[in-house]
């Protein structure tokens, strides 16, 4: 499985950005597929997942109302709307997939694809 980000970059406080994950690969491995985030100086931390089926989702509890994972199935993408971005969202964005859905809550996703750099800044 390979899943390749995009989207990210500088952008000033309030305004609204749209990440993109491309999978590819062997589809029947996975069942889902999620956003990370990883900050300057911290640890890597859930977003929002969707089942690959786009029949779920699910979002951290800092994500609520303020973003929104959806599935393209044209591209065979995942996006990630990310709207009022303040500067302490600023971090290398990751997108990774998995087998099982639920397993953001107790670790990482399997496979995952290269970040990229989100950075909120007036």
């Amino acid at each position: 499985v390979q899943l390749q980000a995009s989207g990210g970059g500088l952008v000033h406080p309030g305004v609204s950005l749209r990440l993109s994950c491309v999978v590819s690969g062997d589809f029947d491995a996975i069942i889902a597929v999620g956003w990370w985030r990883q900050a300057p100086g911290k640890e890597r931390e859930f977003v929002a997942a969707i089942r690959w089926s786009g029949t779920a989702s699910h979002y951290a509890d800092s994500a609520q109302g303020r973003v929104i994972i959806s599935k393209d199935d044209r591209r065979n993408a995942v996006d990630l709307q990310m709207n009022g971005l303040q500067p302490e969202d600023t971090a290398v964005y990751y997108c990774a997939a998995d087998p099982d859905f639920g397993a953001f809550r107790f670790r990482l996703y399997k496979y995952w694809g290269q970040g990229t750099l989100v950075t909120v800044s007036s």
